[in-house]
């Protein structure tokens, strides 16, 4: 969801848009204003917002709003063998939003070339010790096989009772390799607070200006005994963000325990997947599954019907008109508040 724009007195917008790269501007009708002043916004108008906010006022003016209601969606759709399907079309999906559809689609393209922003957090609690070593292993190769320098960036955080940020966000995969390898066990589980945290502290963005895919990986037995927050409100922290969770179980029991239930339901509401590996060699095909799913994705950006800027979830229903084909998403998002 975008943003909305509060742009108060003439003379600061003009001087912000001439600041933000069109150029002077003379004063002239109001005519000529109100034109300079549309095209400008619809030019630029993250870059208007940037200038105005710098920009203080004293006197009272008169506001002018322009709000772009706009949902970016990514999902993936799948066979009923779970193979990535490619060839969708826009007229092939449903969608409803808050139980009605879009008043209109923008956007529509299969989409493998979003920058990523990953966050990698890796349960080192105690109870995970007996294949610590070759998850590390994988997750480097992960992130070597993942990242584009340039385009793409990661961060790496070890989470038990507390947070250990061993690499903050960068492309460089030497860096972040050692981050990986700095990584410790013992302690307690904080599972929530660690999801809520890098959510709310590195995956949120409060234009969403450019589309971007924002993942979570998370490597953990799901078995949260030391959050203060909920498991509802590290989840409603991820929607907020609109970051996709993807979770590799760290438990390798064949039964399925409460922590996978738990894990399942953080990838379900983001539109992301949970893998039970029972086997090391298994944990690195979970990391090439996640790998494949991050560059076989679409993206399908709409506007809304009666949306109204009122801060309260707004639940998103995608499914596919083809037979035997699945779509995966995630399930709402919650709307800015004015």
């Amino acid at each position: 969801m975008k943003y909305a724009i509060h742009i108060a007195r003439w003379g600061m917008v003009l001087a912000a848009t001439a600041a933000a790269g069109w150029g002077q501007v003379s004063s002239g009708t109001s005519g000529s204003r109100h034109a300079f002043l549309a095209n400008a916004l619809a030019s630029n108008p993250a870059a208007v917002v940037e200038s105005v906010a710098s920009t203080s006022v004293d006197n009272e003016g008169y506001t002018i709003k322009k709000r772009v209601d706009e949902v970016h969606l990514l999902f993936t759709a799948t066979d009923k063998h779970g193979h990535f399907v490619k060839t969708l079309e826009q007229n092939d999906l449903s969608i409803l939003d808050d139980h009605k559809s879009p008043q209109a689609v923008v956007n529509f393209r299969h989409e493998t070339d979003l920058p990523l922003e990953v966050g990698l957090l890796v349960d080192v609690s105690g109870s995970i010790r007996s294949r610590f070593g070759f998850e590390q292993q994988s997750a480097i190769d992960f992130l070597h096989r993942t990242l584009r320098q340039g385009s793409d960036r990661a961060f790496v955080v070890g989470f038990n009772s507390h947070w250990q940020m061993t690499q903050d966000f960068t492309d460089n995969l030497t860096l972040l390799s050692q981050g990986v390898h700095r990584l410790r066990s013992g302690g307690g589980t904080a599972l929530y607070d660690a999801i809520y945290k890098a959510c709310h502290d590195k995956l949120m963005d409060p234009s969403g200006d450019h589309p971007v895919r924002r993942a979570l990986i998370i490597l953990s037995d799901g078995d949260d005994n030391q959050s203060d927050v909920t498991r509802e409100a590290a989840m409603e922290m991820a929607e907020r963000a609109e970051v996709i969770i993807y979770t590799i179980s760290t438990d390798d029991s064949p039964t399925v325990q409460r922590g996978d239930r738990v894990l399942q339901q953080l990838a379900d509401a983001t539109g992301g997947r949970a893998f039970s590996p029972l086997k090391d060699k298994d944990v690195a095909r979970s990391f090439a599954a996640i790998q494949d799913e991050l560059r076989s994705q679409y993206i399908i950006s709409y506007k809304p019907a009666q949306f109204d800027a009122d801060g309260r979830y707004r639940s998103i229903e995608i499914s596919s008109l083809k037979k035997d084909l699945s779509i995966r998403a995630r399930k709402g998002y919650f709307a800015p508040r004015q």
